[in-house]
């Protein structure tokens, strides 16, 4: 870190009020902030650590008509319980706001309202999708349709999931209104814009400056760069929605300032929420408003151009107009991909993943902590798997790290009274493993400095690693009995690394280096000496020891079982899990009828490119079934194949023509669809 900076900004992303934190959540973006944040307390730097719920925009008002309820119910339910789940994970925020706060809507209309009076923000009519069925204006989540780039069929009125592009709604491919299913018109409104493209030569400068310095990584950069490619675009900054922060300007009362522009200012407001709570109200101002300020967005790769592009914009515009309260920007946006869980994608919507309270019913936070830290999806996607988790846990943290500390303090126990005995002369081997110790706290501190966190945690482990090699090589069994001066030497040795792993895996799995402090028996004051003096024999000779415990331990394969068992339904005793509501009946799939029908003819639908009208023989009689597979197949190459039809589905017209059941199909790696298909007549 260069010298010039005297304080650290540390945001992670602002989740969703709208369900509970799940474990991509935390593989994403908070587990790396929470380190980092720990890390660089450790290292006596001043840190500010904030957070807080994303509590507007429509995913909020779509779960609440889902739940027949409202919007405010939602985030007063969501709001606490994340907040729960993060303390329960060892989350280290100094502040967790809510973007529902009078706070965070001063703050808004403040930005808001200066960017309208500075002739920033800009009245433009546009065309926008219109639901004749509801009598309303279709926002962002309100519209699904076919992505324009990628041909996902899944793609939000905002933004494609899939390939990431942002997306103009009108460019949807066969849009659906998500609250009726029908087809909407094209009408015209107003609304005010962002000139985002008026910003695009400083921050493609910005985001060079600052990989020069800091070291972005590719991935951020290649988003970045395909942005700037197609060459940005005015935003709009106003929504027609009831909820939300309603605009400041005349003539705009009846909309909403968009959900991108006002999520991304929670992280202002939670600093002045954090200085109000400590009775400093202008103390946010020493971490945002000065140029000594190191900050550091942590994010998950589906934020990338909120952080990188569209906050950094924001912020460049206030500073043109405000020469006395200029903003800093992001010196570092280290976004992650995606974890996968058991080789799959988490999805709300299927009851695929596990929610962080939920995991927490069965294992400790720092297990989870650890092993997810080990696969954190840096540079790609990366998978969770219960067994890897076992294995991590069982093979490293309880064999590596809590056998290392036991065995040590056991034998200074047995041996010495728990009393640590004298360092002697030394030996290669002691001064080989003194070395290592010496070493450890800089070789570390450089993997997070460069926000490779999976390396820090490998290289804190090695030193467990050769600790553990140190005592097996030295033999304290032996020497107790036949030299026990060279006993005592080895013990003292060890003891201290057992110190320097306290400190070293602090940010990394926190109870755990508690109970290590508590087991050494050092008060606050003696642990406040920071990461350097975890290269240092500080220890003095005669310190009592606490009698030791078991650190960590092993997870059993019952315990595995359990989880599973709550995964599949199974109330286990701990009540039923999320995804468990996702699981029907046998008498709700005996509901669906599955027939083999062969395809006897296949032909396209006039002025569609997606459906294809099929004649097809379900043995008993011929039935005509209408699917959108026209960008997959060719009609020729669909004749004589056997596929699997719904054949009891209530018949449904598609541009006036009839379809008589719905065949099945799937996706593969690369988002093509594929018929699925039987071998035989059968």
């Amino acid at each position: 870190m260069e010298n010039k900076f005297q304080r650290i900004l540390i945001t992670a992303a602002l989740p969703y009020a709208n369900g509970h934190i799940h474990l991509g959540h935390l593989a994403g973006a908070y587990l790396p902030a929470d380190m980092y944040a720990r890390y660089q307390r450790l290292k006596k730097r001043n840190v500010l650590f904030v957070c807080g719920s994303d509590e507007h925009g429509v995913a909020i008002t779509v779960s609440a008509e889902k739940e027949k309820t409202t919007p405010k119910a939602i985030i007063d339910r969501y709001h606490p319980a994340n907040k729960a789940a993060f303390e329960a994970f060892e989350m280290s925020f100094d502040n967790y706001s809510r973007t529902s706060l009078p706070l965070h809507y001063e703050t808004t209309r403040e930005f808001f309202a200066d960017f309208y009076n500075r002739n920033i923000v800009i009245e433009k009519k546009e065309q926008q999708l219109y639901c004749e069925h509801d009598k309303m204006f279709l926002a962002d989540r309100y519209v699904e349709g076919t992505c324009p780039h990628c041909k996902s069929t899944q793609a939000r009125g905002d933004q494609c999931e899939n390939c990431g592009s942002w997306i103009n709604q009108i460019e949807l491919i066969d849009p659906k209104c998500k609250l009726c299913g029908s087809t909407p018109v094209i009408r015209e409104t107003s609304h005010l814009y962002f000139p985002l493209g008026r910003y695009q030569r400083r921050l493609e400068e910005y985001i060079k400056e600052r990989h020069e310095r800091d070291g972005w990584k590719d991935n951020v950069l290649r988003y970045n760069e395909s942005w700037f490619k197609e060459g940005l675009q005015d935003r709009a900054v106003t929504r027609d929605l009831t909820w939300g922060i309603p605009v400041p300007v005349k003539g705009f009362e009846n909309k909403v300032v968009y959900v991108w522009f006002d999520a991304v200012l929670g992280y202002i407001s939670s600093s002045k929420e954090w200085a109000l709570k400590r009775n400093t109200p202008d103390a946010w101002k020493e971490y945002w408003q000065r140029d000594d300020t190191k900050y550091i967005a942590f994010i998950g790769k589906d934020n990338i151009v909120f952080h990188c592009i569209v906050f950094p914009a924001m912020l460049m515009a206030w500073n043109d107009g405000h020469p006395d309260e200029q903003y800093v920007l992001p010196e570092n946006v280290p976004a992650n991909e995606f974890l996968n869980f058991e080789g799959q994608k988490f999805s709300k919507s299927r009851g695929w993943g596990i929610d962080v309270r939920d995991f927490l019913r069965f294992f400790s936070a720092d297990m989870l902590r650890y092993a997810l830290g080990v696969n954190l999806p840096e540079r790609s996607d990366s998978d969770f798997y219960l067994k890897d988790f076992q294995a991590r846990v069982n093979n490293e943290l309880a064999d590596i790290l809590g056998n290392f500390v036991n065995r040590t303090l056991t034998f200074i126990e047995k041996n010495f009274d728990g009393k640590l005995p004298p360092l002697g002369p030394l030996n290669e081997l002691d001064k080989g493993m003194i070395e290592q110790i010496k070493n450890a706290p800089e070789k570390i501190s450089s993997f997070y400095e460069h926000y490779r966190f999976r390396d820090a945690i490998a290289e804190t482990m090695n030193l467990a690693r050769a600790a553990n090699k140190y005592f097996n090589d030295s033999e304290p069994w032996k020497t107790a009995q036949s030299d026990r001066a060279r006993c005592a030497t080895t013990l003292n040795i060890s003891a201290q690394v057992v110190r320097a792993l306290a400190i070293l895996f602090e940010p990394i799995i926190p109870a755990t280096a508690e109970k290590i402090w508590e087991i050494l028996n050092f008060g606050t004051l003696l642990r406040s000496e920071g990461w350097d003096s975890a290269g240092e024999l500080k220890i003095e000779e005669g310190h009592q020891f606490k009698k030791p415990e078991i650190l960590i331990s092993k997870i059993e394969n019952k315990q595995i079982d359990e989880i599973v068992h709550f995964l599949e339904g199974s109330s286990s005793g701990n009540g039923e899990s999320k995804s468990a509501k996702s699981y029907i009946s046998i008498d709700d799939f005996k509901k669906a009828e599955l027939r083999v029908a062969k395809i006897l003819s296949a032909e396209r639908v006039k002025k569609s490119d997606k459906l294809v009208k099929l004649q097809v023989d379900l043995g008993s009689e011929q039935r005509q079934v209408v699917a959108g597979i026209g960008k997959h197949y060719q009609p020729e190459e669909l004749v004589g194949k056997n596929i699997v039809v719904v054949a009891n589905l209530q018949p449904a017209k598609l541009m006036g023509q009839e379809s008589q059941g719905m065949l099945l199909a799937a996706s593969d790696p690369e988002g093509n669809l594929v018929l699925v298909t039987v071998e035989k007549d059968i």
